[in-house]
């Protein structure tokens, strides 16, 4: 690895992050917001800097480019992705990144929140990365490596491979992709558009993890309509929204079923937003398990919650409706995991031990998958994501980047 990848990946790191790029999932556009093509547009211009062919802006808002092949024309067509899209659910907008040179191994402090800490105690793979170069953002929003690490690797493994043809690839397809966040990345159309073998998303953790295996997901949404009256004559009368979704909210199990008390294998169903008033209410739900199964009996459960909290009050009207989002990608892979085994050995080339670690979340790679593409994950090195916490190591970005070059040899090599 060459001090330039340093230099560029923390260049690009910095650049893209200061963007404003997050999607909403109440936007029924596509993309969900008109900031992520400021980022699309950026990447347009740079690509066409690099040399990159094909380079298009769908209608769907993915930016998509070729980098021609340079081995023989047997060898696959692959597909590398990152999404431009932040997470919404804390503050990124006026993002300053701060690059925490040779880190010392103690506690991270940031500029703009004095009460905040990071340290090996929070963030035990911190500790491991002594010596490294640490971006985080300065307190008050996520950093967005989340995936703008990965735009970053892809697009200086582009640059580096057009500038030198000597290195044998196939043909390559990269994709840029919104609303990742809320479960959108994937347009039905974006498999045949981007016309790969198979893929591979840039958009995972720890160094060496190369992930084929996620969570499978569903979301709802429970309207609630009460009686609406004014307060002053309202004994007998008015049935309160937001009492009632307190009532749904109780009612669901805490001590097993949410996000902070599962692990592992354990699936969870969590709200994730309140909105309303007393005439009316919706709450919003996210449910995961790694099995269909176990899907499905939290959607039951969930339902049946509702219809008991209907049956207190039948004056009021309460829906729930449930809608698929992704789906494990283990299903396909498993059936032909060739992608998968040469990731394995592209990293073992370039002297990781991998691991494969299921995802507590999901990717484009699951819906990619679920529709045809075969898509694992691979590593940037991101961590303690969509929070003031977040942080990366410019090192693991460089580690990513040399994979993903090891990757597309080796696919050219083995056809």
């Amino acid at each position: 690895m060459t001090a330039d990848f340093h230099d560029e990946l923390t260049d690009r790191l910095i650049r893209y992050c200061k963007i404003d790029s997050q999607s909403d999932a109440d936007s029924l556009t596509s993309p969900s917001t008109a900031i992520q093509l400021d980022m699309q547009r950026l990447l347009m211009a740079e690509l066409e800097d690099i040399g990159a062919e094909d380079i298009t802006l769908t209608d769907y808002g993915t930016l998509l480019a070729t980098l021609p092949g340079t081995a023989d024309e047997a060898a696959p067509t692959i597909g590398l992705l990152a999404h431009v899209d932040t997470a919404p659910q804390f503050a990124a907008s006026g993002v300053k990144p701060v690059v925490h040179k040779s880190y010392n191994g103690g506690d991270i402090s940031f500029p703009d929140a004095p009460e905040l800490t990071l340290s090996p105690e929070n963030s035990p793979y911190l500790g491991t990365k002594q010596g490294h170069d640490i971006i985080t953002a300065s307190g008050t929003t996520l950093l967005g490596a989340d995936d703008k690490a990965g735009v970053a690797i892809l697009m200086t493994t582009a640059r580096h491979l057009l500038a030198n043809p000597q290195i044998k690839h196939g043909k390559i397809r990269l994709a840029f992709t919104p609303d990742e966040e809320i479960g959108r990345g994937v347009h039905p159309d974006l498999p045949r558009d981007l016309a790969a073998d198979f893929a591979y998303t840039f958009d995972g953790g720890e160094i060496g993890n190369i992930e084929y295996e996620s969570f499978s997901a569903d979301g709802a949404k429970v309207h609630i309509t009460g009686v609406s009256i004014h307060p002053g004559t309202a004994k007998d009368t008015m049935v309160n929204a937001l009492h009632l979704a307190a009532k749904v909210l109780m009612t669901l199990p805490h001590a097993t079923m949410t996000p902070d008390t599962s692990e592992g294998r354990e699936g969870f169903l969590m709200a994730t937003d309140l909105t309303g008033n007393a005439a009316e209410a919706t709450l919003t739900f996210i449910l995961r398990d790694f099995e269909l199964d176990g899907l499905a009996a939290k959607g039951a459960l969930l339902e049946s919650v509702v219809n008991a909290v209907q049956l207190t009050e039948p004056r009021a009207q309460i829906t729930c409706e449930i809608r698929p989002q992704y789906r494990n990608m283990r299903y396909w892979l498993e059936e032909d995991m060739t992608p998968v085994n040469l990731a394995h050995a592209a990293a073992q080339a370039i002297g990781l031990t991998p691991s494969s670690e299921p995802i507590r979340g999901g990717t484009d790679g699951s819906r990619l998958t679920e529709l045809g593409m075969p898509c694992p994950n691979i590593f940037t090195g991101m961590q303690e994501l969509h929070g003031p916490l977040e942080w990366i190591s410019v090192q693991d970005m460089e580690t990513s980047t040399q994979m993903a070059l090891k990757l597309v040899e080796l696919a050219a090599n083995s056809g």
